[in-house]
């Protein structure tokens, strides 16, 4: 490691703890909550109540080609709602996407946005709403509180289990010429209202499924090995981890299960909640630039990093505590045993659960040549914005990623 680069990384982990104290102090608002079949359409009933009157439906192409927004669309016209909809964000969501959505909203002239999708439509609404107020550009947006002025009415309808966006103060998106990805963070961002409806995630695919469910797991344990709990983080963090191991094999081997449907999108709901306080670490930073470099999926990129980073992290006292207690939460153990013993039977069972629902134990997409510079963005991206609790060296960053190469 080069001595310019071990103080670039010092000096971010010297003034990191200065970020505690605000993350306590800053007010995050909390949606109001739909669940259950159809929560979809009372959501939409609500936006009605509200007195907007010209809304946007921020989608992609696929949901409408499913037919899953026109029912939406209906319930917004019967409200008497001038509505429009625009359906193309890709996953990913590049600056030339967002612009395309800005400028949809722009000539709707819409005064409400209802985002339906996964976490790339609802982080595009998210970035589209403030680019309306603002009048910044994607790029003008990126780092902490840029929004400046209250956020264009948001409404947000996931299809998705793993993300939380519906929930989270954040939003990411992608460069296309730098190839990274990067965060809009703002509690303006916070949607007014969301649905957590069953019935519009029983359509989903095995693969969707499984790697949106392991990501609201990496949410969930991140979230709560960190440094930096709040007041609900634990509790929030156990229920997600519970609903999780309870519910994500049924929901990817029998997709028309509502049961387990609904509880993994309360699952990652309550993960939302945990990482927007409490942030997440090491398996984000790996993989927000696995996504960025190769286009991996940021789900599937967080459930093969997930056990190595927990491999590497259960050393550290306050981790291996409390991947202990999470043993016991998903009947891994008892509570007398040792808490290392403990630790690596949930790690296991992360493996077990990965391995259950169809997710690869290596990225095949990672190139040799390219394990420096993303071992390096990593250790940046961790040291600057996450309380991790024990910090990797940048050889011990390149051991891991050489592990994970197919």
């Amino acid at each position: 490691m080069s001595s310019l680069f071990a103080l670039r990384l010092f000096g971010y982990r010297l003034l990191k703890p200065l970020g505690w104290p605000v993350s306590r102090a800053v007010a995050i608002p909390r949606p109001t909550l739909f669940v259950g079949p159809d929560a979809s359409l009372r959501l939409c009933a609500s936006i009605g109540q509200f007195g907007y009157r010209r809304v946007m439906i921020i989608t992609d192409a696929v949901l409408v080609k499913l037919g899953l927004v026109e029912p939406l669309r209906q319930a917004l016209l019967a409200q008497g709602i001038d509505v429009a909809v625009h359906d193309g964000i890709t996953p990913d969501p590049t600056y030339p996407v967002l612009q395309a959505g800005y400028e949809a909203v722009r000539a709707h002239r819409s005064d409400a946005i209802l985002a339906v999708g996964g976490g790339s439509a609802i982080d595009a609404a998210k970035v589209i709403g403030a680019m309306t107020v603002s009048g910044k550009s994607p790029a003008k947006l990126i780092g902490m509180l840029k929004v400046g002025k209250p956020m264009l009415p948001l409404f947000a309808i996931p299809t998705t289990a793993g993300t939380g966006s519906e929930v989270t103060v954040a939003a990411v998106v992608t460069d296309p010429v730098q190839h990274v990805k990067s965060a809009v963070i703002d509690p303006k961002l916070v949607p007014l209202a969301a649905a957590l409806d069953p019935l519009l995630m029983k359509g989903m695919p095995k693969p969707i499924t499984a790697a949106t469910g392991m990501d609201a797991l990496t949410h969930a344990v991140e979230a709560y090995i960190n440094r930096w709990p709040h007041a609900d983080t634990e509790q929030h963090c156990v229920a997600a981890v519970r609903m999780i191991f309870g519910n994500l094999q049924r929901a990817y081997d029998d997709g028309d299960d509502m049961e387990a449907r609904e509880a993994m999108a309360l699952a990652s709901f309550y993960a939302g909640l945990a990482f927007t306080k409490a942030y997440v670490g090491y398996v984000h930073a790996f993989s927000h630039k696995l996504g960025g470099m190769y286009g991996v999926p940021h789900g599937l990129a967080n459930a093969i990093t997930l056990p190595y980073v927990l491999d590497y992290i259960k050393d550290a006292p306050l981790a291996r505590e409390r991947l202990a207690k999470l043993a016991v939460v998903i009947g891994a153990g008892n509570a007398g045993e040792p808490s290392d013993v403990l630790a690596q039977r949930f790690i296991d069972r992360v493996r077990e659960l990965n391995r259950g629902v169809g997710i690869p134990e290596k990225v095949a997409a990672l190139k040799p040549a390219d394990v420096p510079a993303v071992a390096r963005a990593a250790m940046v991206e961790a040291a600057r914005d996450y309380p991790v609790p024990k910090s990797m060296s940048l050889g011990e960053a390149e051991t891991l990623l050489q592990r994970m190469q197919a």
